[in-house]
């Protein structure tokens, strides 16, 4: 048995490639003045690059919760921004520009080496395995086996991005489809083994990008805690529920602009999860003012207290058409005969006719009774607050700073 934690995140994106609204976050809180846009122009790659996860994070979210009507999200913003960024060493004129611009770059403050070079540098801090965690993230190319993508692509493929291109003859669809389901399952132990159905046999690049989380909590909740509650989804309905409790010392605050609790819950190994839970009647104002400004104030705005945590137990399935969400945001051409991916075979009539993202999240607790017991923190002389997540709240899970997962639990029991 292994103490209580993040059991699984897991993402996959899957692009098949084929022979207007703009939802992004602006480069700036306000107007930018000259003193913040040379700060900008002084950071790291991979803090550009961060930065920019964040941004795209934040206008994703709002997309897709703004769709999913109450429903459950789960995304890895960090996995699909790779994917895209990736396309970028093969795109050209209209279509490069409108995908850096929903993945939030501004090309006048930053290079598209300098992109390449930060997605490398962020991959490399968080592709890591000690201490009880271990994230993996990577990316695959499968190309049409009479196709020969240029050399350069290739190699940068492989220098930014550790990515590898195997031959595939997509004509035999129910064979290529189980190579790629094959690997990807090996690639994600097992988790996911059926990421592609019904493959088009005329496909003939089909890009994966895959991250792979699997963490233990520092203060472990003990399984003999939980206990069957009630969740309210909304006002009219209510749910019973697997709530976990846990007592003791937990990073907390109050967010006055978004109305909302915040809780901050640490892994072995650095990564650390966000839930944030709205007062009642709130969830709206949280996600219609949610930005990168407010969430990296987090960190500074929780303190450690004693706390009465009740958490439920969740599994979340996301799985997203990102061809129609991605061309509201604004990537359009890639999507269309105006699409422009020369710089991968060297010919531009290629265009994305497929674009899945799935990701999955579980929570519970599988520790053993002793183990997780050393998690539970009796505070005496103080008085507990008592946080009860038993509404809609989010989740982000970070790592470096870097948002990894951003999710929204409005029903626990629903795993989509």
């Amino acid at each position: 048995h292994r103490n209580m934690k993040m059991l699984l995140f897991l993402c996959l994106l899957l692009v098949g490639i084929h022979s207007n609204s703009y939802c992004y976050e602006p480069y700036q809180q306000g107007v930018r003045n000259q003193n913040q846009r040379g700060q900008e122009n002084r950071n790291m790659p991979w803090q550009s690059v961060r930065n920019s996860v964040c941004r795209f994070a934040c206008c994703f979210y709002k997309e897709i919760s703004s769709r999913e009507n109450n429903g459950n999200v789960f995304f890895s913003p960090l996995s699909i921004s790779t994917a895209f960024a990736m396309l970028t060493l093969g795109a050209r004129s209209d279509t490069l520009t409108q995908i850096l611009r929903v993945l939030s770059f501004n090309p006048r403050q930053i290079s598209e080496n300098d992109i390449h070079e930060g997605y490398r540098q962020l991959m490399q801090m968080v592709n890591r395995r000690n201490g009880g965690l271990q994230l993996n993230m990577g990316n695959v190319l499968f190309v049409l086996d009479r196709l020969k993508p240029q050399e350069k692509f290739l190699s940068s493929l492989r220098n930014f991005y550790e990515g590898e291109a195997y031959p595939m003859n997509f004509k035999k669809s129910d064979q290529a489809q189980l190579k790629i389901n094959e690997y990807v399952a090996r690639r994600t132990n097992g988790k996911i083994k059926d990421l592609v159905n019904n493959l088009d046999p005329l496909t003939e690049i089909l890009l994966i990008s895959y991250i792979y989380f699997n963490a233990e909590w520092e203060k472990p909740f003990d399984p003999k805690y939980t206990k069957m509650s009630k969740f309210f989804v909304d006002g009219n309905k209510a749910v019973e529920v697997p709530m976990m409790f846990g007592m003791g010392l937990f990073k907390h605050g109050y967010d006055e602009q978004l109305s909302s609790t915040v809780v901050q819950m640490d892994y072995k190994g650095g990564a650390s999860a966000f839930f944030i839970l709205p007062d009642r009647g709130r969830m709206r104002k949280l996600e219609k003012r949610l930005s990168c400004e407010r969430m990296s104030r987090w960190r500074t705005l929780v303190t450690k207290s004693s706390v009465n945590l009740y958490l439920p137990k969740f599994t979340l399935y996301g799985t997203y058409d990102l061809k129609d969400i991605l061309y509201k945001m604004g990537i359009m051409d890639l999507f269309t005969d105006k699409a422009d991916l020369s710089g991968i075979t060297g010919q531009p009539q290629h265009r994305i006719s497929q674009a899945i993202h799935k990701a999955v999240v579980k929570v519970d607790e599988t520790g053993t009774e002793a183990a997780a017991a050393t998690g539970m923190e009796i505070v005496p002389m103080s008085v507990p607050v008592t946080v009860r997540f038993d509404r809609p709240f989010l989740m982000v899970i970070t790592m470096e700073n870097t948002i990894l997962f951003m999710g929204k639990i409005v029903n626990p029991l629903k795993k989509d």
